[in-house]
């Protein structure tokens, strides 16, 4: 069969030969009735993508696959969760987050928060590592109390207050 109709959307086949090669190919609604029928007569199927021409002999083809808009794929792929669930798992991830107060020897300094405890960093803007001062504690910034990361000085490792 050949087939130059290219009017519609495209849908992505995924096929398998039989030696286990996976290949994928994008057709429209027409090509894949053209494919069906010539799988179903075991005729070779020719027809062109674009500006080039893909043929494939439906006797070497083990499996295939359309993803189209009647596929299952298209709702498996969005989460159906309800709102309370995501609400409330997304404030038990901010209930956990840490303010780390950056002072770099570059001369950056700003607050920002992380998912969990750290004892070094980076710095945004000259990418050096910055290390908590365990001794100097929290200290007050405009978004509340955060541990104090620095290399400005030497900082001795120690247990975290």
């Amino acid at each position: 069969m050949y087939s130059s109709k290219q009017s519609d959307a495209l849908h992505i086949m995924t096929y398998t030969l039989n030696s286990g090669i996976k290949g994928t190919v994008p057709l429209s609604n027409q090509q894949i009735e053209e494919w069906l029928e010539s799988y179903r007569t075991n005729t070779r199927f020719i027809t062109s993508i674009g500006k080039e021409f893909f043929g494939l002999n439906p006797e070497l083809v083990a499996d295939f696959k359309v993803q189209n808009q009647f596929s299952d794929y298209q709702r498996v792929l969005v989460p159906n969760q309800p709102e309370e669930a995501v609400d409330h798992l997304s404030s038990a991830y901010k209930q956990n987050e840490i303010l780390i107060k950056v002072d770099c020897k570059c001369g950056t300094a700003y607050t920002t928060d992380s998912p969990f405890m750290r004892t070094k960093w980076y710095c945004t803007k000259c990418k050096e590592i910055v290390f908590l001062d365990p001794k100097k504690g929290k200290v007050e910034t405009s978004r509340g109390e955060a541990f104090y990361m620095t290399n400005k000085y030497f900082v001795e490792r120690g247990p975290i207050e």
